[in-house]
């Protein structure tokens, strides 16, 4: 692969990942100012998985069959750029409405989700030699998604609008950047039939039992998951914390775990690295059970940097013993059936949990004090408004306004978090979590890759 090449595609990896980390885990800081509820959050982190479970088969086959990928990556992220575009105009009209609001995302992640594989796609097929090469590009998106969360940080987005139209960005420059990638033609040819697009055939490989407790464990696990997602950032705005910049953190963790993995997976096998992954998973929970009600901030930061081993112990170890158990004819559709359990089936359930678990933890004066927060924004973008157009006179006093506004806001939705019942609420997950521990370790029994016994 030639170094042109190499640029082209690590650049697409790093904007992909960057337009889902400009707003996906910090859309709650602006969207309770907006009056999102804890149940509209819920289906605000349901409608990527929906998008996940339905489109990915059918435009992936349109890229295999009639058009050129890269071609369908582009028209992809511009619609969705679209829709993002669409859904900010929603967040700042007169009376915001959190449904229509989230059937704008939904539109989004239709057309986002499907980039996923596309992306893979494209790079896999442009290399000389992907077990070395495509490693050192996918790192790129890694990289990309804490790049958008440094970014909300330094440019001051993470609790404004602003956020969404970094995301609208990225996507146009994507759309624009992938007209100009390799060109990478349809491959495949002949009859393609429904168990073909729906990956049926992956599902003879739960006939074994330890890879149908592996699954189910997998789907189960994104429950508690959900619960990251959805309220992490909230409990970072809570204890005054930078809130995009620490949520990187957990990008970050999953770098140096990815570069340690090889070690501890030579001495662990598949199932202990799962079995240290979901452990992770309770200790996370329980950091943040512990020191949510007092806003202990070494607590929430250890919490998020647990994310490397989360992720790369659990998920990253599903996807090699996947790839090693199933067939080579089913390969593809077996990683498919993974991602649909679980990002797909798996991350759906967890929203709607998460929602109504928050939802019962969400006091009385909470809820006071979030109406309240959604009143003063709306006073002070009013008073923000009145600026583009107000004299030299009148413009320094409505800064000043505005300015004291802003202080208001923020100190009505400090208030509003800590009357949220933390303690109970992250004990739910972890609890779940560790259940979900106990049965795989005592019920999973799986050669390790390395040919030994686990």
């Amino acid at each position: 692969m030639n170094l042109r090449i190499r640029l082209e595609l690590s650049a697409m990896m790093f904007i992909q990942f960057f337009i889902w980390g400009s707003w996906y885990v910090t859309a709650p800081n602006y969207l309770g100012t907006i009056g999102f509820s804890a149940e509209d959050f819920g289906w605000t982190y349901s409608v990527g998985p929906i998008a996940g479970m339905l489109s990915p088969f059918f435009v992936g086959m349109i890229a295999d069959r009639f058009f050129p990928a890269q071609r369908v990556l582009g028209v992809m992220h511009l619609v969705g750029a679209g829709l993002m575009l669409y859904a900010t105009m929603l967040m700042q009209g007169g009376n915001p409405s959190a449904t229509a609001i989230n059937l704008a995302f939904f539109g989004h992640m239709l057309t986002y989700y499907p980039t996923l594989a596309l992306t893979n796609t494209l790079a896999l097929r442009n290399m000389t030699d992907a077990q070395k090469e495509f490693p050192l590009i996918r790192v790129f998106g890694t990289i990309g998604w804490i790049a958008a969360g440094l970014s909300l940080t330094w440019l001051g987005l993470e609790r404004s609008v602003g956020m969404f139209y970094l995301t609208v960005g990225a996507g146009v420059a994507l759309g624009l950047l992938s007209f100009l990638l390799p060109n990478t033609p349809p491959t495949a040819t002949g009859p393609v039939s429904v168990r073909q697009i729906l990956g049926l055939d992956a599902l003879a490989l739960l006939k074994d039992r330890s890879y149908a407790i592996f699954l189910v464990s997998s789907m189960l696990i994104c429950i508690p998951l959900a619960f990251y997602y959805q309220i992490t950032s909230r409990l970072v705005e809570m204890t005054g914390l930078p809130i995009g910049q620490t949520m990187s953190y957990g990008q970050m963790s999953e770098i140096f775990f990815m570069v340690v993995m090889p070690f501890f997976f030579a001495r662990l096998g598949v199932k202990w690295m799962l079995a240290v992954g979901m452990l992770a998973w309770v200790a996370r929970y329980a950091l943040f059970a512990m020191g949510a009600p007092a806003e202990i901030r070494w607590m929430i930061i250890g919490g998020v940097l647990l994310h490397g081993i989360c992720y790369d112990f659990f998920f990253v170890t599903g996807q090699i013993y996947t790839d090693q158990f199933a067939p080579k004819t089913v390969r593809a559709q077996a990683q498919g059936m993974l991602v649909l359990f679980t990002l797909g089936l798996g991350m759906f359930i967890g929203a709607q949990v998460a929602g109504k678990v928050e939802a019962s933890h969400t006091t009385a004066r909470a809820k006071e004090f979030s109406a309240q927060v959604v009143a003063k924004t709306a006073e002070r973008d009013r008073e923000t408004a009145k600026i583009a157009t107000a004299s030299a006179a009148d413009k320094t006093t409505l800064e000043t306004q505005v300015k004291a506004l802003d202080a208001d806001v923020a100190k009505l939705r400090h208030d509003e978090l800590a009357a949220i019942d933390w303690k109970p609420l992250w004990a739910k997950p972890a609890g779940f979590a560790a259940a979900i521990l106990v049965l795989f370790v005592l019920l999973f029994r799986s050669p390790m890759l390395a040919g030994k016994k686990s």
